[in-house]
């Protein structure tokens, strides 16, 4: 008898004998409220929802105080089903075992590296995750596409600035850039590095480089027929999707997009060295994750105007804090480069969370049944 059937039939035994009194849910760090109305047609007479729409600091976070730890225990403390948001509150290992009433987790995409399935495991509380059925098998990745390649547009047409200028009484800043003809950098040539440079090759005229620590030219040809795309130039034998060195990427792409999965082992992969290659011309894109890159490294070259600019939509700490570097420098002033921000909002779009609460409603009620988990994360 495996240990997630034990704690199923555990959830079953203790719906039971809470009939007098409704389970306890939280729904953590849904900005948009997208999740009120589903958790909300619930039986009020079995379940007392809240929700907490303000994400506090990390628990695990090397800047987080005790004090602030024990704020997220006793927020927490109470309740028996916790819906979280992947990756937005953590919870390791320590904060865990400070919760003695959590018994189920349910969580969003396939994936949430913000979890520590292995203390979920040994205390038997079941995890389960939500696809993006919108779009089967891309777990919000179609959505991180056009984000990015927003991005990279809005970057290259310095479109924030310009529409602030405009509303505050200026005209125009500084010239575009056009992307035609230029060298797109994709860091990463997964599905979303793939993806980003369809578009850019195709709809821009963009040529593409590319590099990761296991990338193969083989596996560069592989991705190019893959997505549709010729493996090489007829007339020139250009390579569609080049596979060149790291250095060569960062100092030749007049675009560089970050499109790796963070892990220990890429985790602070693109440092000082790596953005100093960079043209001074060049547009540095990250919709990944945060730190993938080494944040100091990047607000330096970022500071001493040694880039045109940057496009974020991820960072080291998110939300970012109100004194955060991001969000009070000048950017685009005094030599500084420019830089566009945006709140991680590559995979937020309504029908990919709206049918992500609605698998974790559907979760709910399965573990109250006692039922099989659907996309059980361990």
């Amino acid at each position: 008898m495996s240990l997630l059937s034990t704690s199923l039939r555990r959830g079953s035994r203790l719906f039971a004998t809470m009939s007098s009194s409704p389970l306890k849910v939280a729904v953590l760090d849904d900005y948009q409220g997208i999740s009120e109305p589903k958790f909300k047609a619930l039986d009020a007479s079995k379940y007392e929802v809240s929700f907490f729409k303000d994400t506090l600091r990390p628990y695990n976070h090397p800047d987080t105080t005790q004090d602030v730890k024990d704020q997220l225990v006793k927020r927490l403390e109470p309740f028996t089903v916790i819906s979280t948001m992947r990756e937005r509150t953590p919870f390791p290992r320590e904060l865990i075992s400070r919760l003695p009433n959590l018994k189920l987790l349910l969580t969003t995409g396939n994936r949430n590296l913000g979890l520590d399935l292995d203390a979920f495991k040994e205390r038997g509380i079941p995890v389960a995750g939500a696809v993006d059925k919108s779009n089967p098998g891309s777990v919000g990745s179609v959505s991180t596409t056009e984000h990015c390649v927003t991005m990279i547009l809005a970057a290259a047409r310095n479109v924030a600035q310009d529409d602030r200028a405009v509303k505050t009484g200026g005209w125009q800043t500084v010239p575009a850039v056009s992307l035609r003809g230029k060298t797109l950098g994709t860091v990463g040539l997964g599905r979303l590095g793939v993806a980003v440079a369809k578009i850019m090759s195709v709809a821009f005229g963009m040529k593409v480089v590319a590099w990761s620590s296991n990338l193969t030219q083989e596996k560069a040809d592989e991705q190019a027929a893959k997505a549709g795309l010729p493996v090489e130039d007829a007339q020139t034998g250009e390579k569609t999707f080049k596979v060149v060195s790291k250095e060569e990427l960062f100092s030749t792409a007049d675009v560089v997009s970050v499109h790796l999965v963070l892990s220990d082992r890429s985790k602070g992969g693109i440092a000082k060295k790596d953005l100093e290659l960079m043209k001074k011309t060049a547009i540095f894109v990250n919709t990944s994750r945060g730190p993938l890159v080494v944040e100091e490294d990047l607000l330096q070259v970022l500071e001493q105007g040694k880039i045109r600019a940057a496009a974020l939509d991820v960072f080291n700490l998110e939300p970012l804090p109100l004194d955060s570097k991001w969000r009070t420098t000048k950017w685009g002033e005094d030599g500084r480069s420019r830089v566009l921000l945006t709140p991680h909002m590559g995979y937020v779009e309504e029908d990919t969370l709206s049918g992500w609460y609605d698998q974790q409603i559907e979760n709910l009620e399965r573990w109250v049944k006692g039922e099989q988990l659907s996309l059980s994360l361990y």
